[in-house]
């Protein structure tokens, strides 16, 4: 007998669940924003000469902490809903037009992975499952390509700038170093924010663009 073809599975509950844990991460940018001028306020005040006081520097510092531990716990369980995500509207797109995808399913969740490469195949993967889920997948025209180069931008951007920002504050050796590096690490959680609120938005409209084609096409295996 002849394996059984793929099938179309409904996004919407994980995609819910991607939109929730995000929100999420943006409350843990929120904090991390609180604790990063609460720091600064503390390290202004003994660059200004005012003084020190030990008990509010270790407050902050302990801040910084906890809402970094948050914040990749938070960051962790997000990205692993949405990579499940993924993979499950890139199956998708197989039923819908297997043909306008390039790679396989299984590099849904491979792509990310990889170094220097997670920082272009998932975006491919992405705007091939955005090409099948149009009502005319050969048309050439795709919505939402620049809801998608926009959130691809802003999330590559705020992971380099995170990067170095974390590294400045790592390295930071005096009272003004820190202060610095406070600035960049509130820029940082800044951009990650509206990396955030651009992948809810992609989330939900590629997941709106399948759900809309599978309960409007004809024929389509529902698994």
């Amino acid at each position: 007998m002849p394996a059984p073809g793929p099938f179309l599975r409904s996004p919407v509950g994980l995609s819910h669940a991607v939109t929730a844990l995000l929100g999420v991460v943006m409350l843990a940018d929120v904090l991390s924003l609180a604790a990063a001028f609460f720091m600064r306020s503390q390290m202004d005040g003994i660059t200004s000469g005012a003084g020190v006081d030990l008990a509010a520097v270790d407050r902050a510092d302990s801040a910084m902490a906890g809402t970094s531990v948050f914040y990749r716990l938070a960051l962790l369980a997000t990205a692993t809903v949405f990579i499940i995500w993924f993979h499950r509207v890139r199956q998708n797109a197989e039923v819908f037009a297997p043909d306008t995808q390039r790679r396989s399913a299984g590099w849904a969740i491979a792509g990310w992975f990889i170094p220097f490469a997670n920082l272009w195949i998932p975006r491919g993967i992405a705007l091939d499952v955005l090409r099948a889920g149009e009502p005319n997948p050969y048309s050439g025209a795709v919505r939402h390509q620049g809801l998608l180069n926009s959130w691809w931008g802003v999330w590559i951007a705020s992971n380099l700038f995170g990067r170095l920002a974390i590294q400045r504050y790592d390295d930071a050796g005096s009272p003004q170093a820190v202060h610095d590096a406070t600035g960049w690490l509130i820029t940082g959680s800044l951009l990650d924010i509206g990396a955030a609120v651009l992948a809810v938005l992609f989330v939900r409209r590629l997941t709106a663009a399948q759900n809309a084609k599978a309960l409007t096409g004809p024929g389509l295996p529902v698994g």
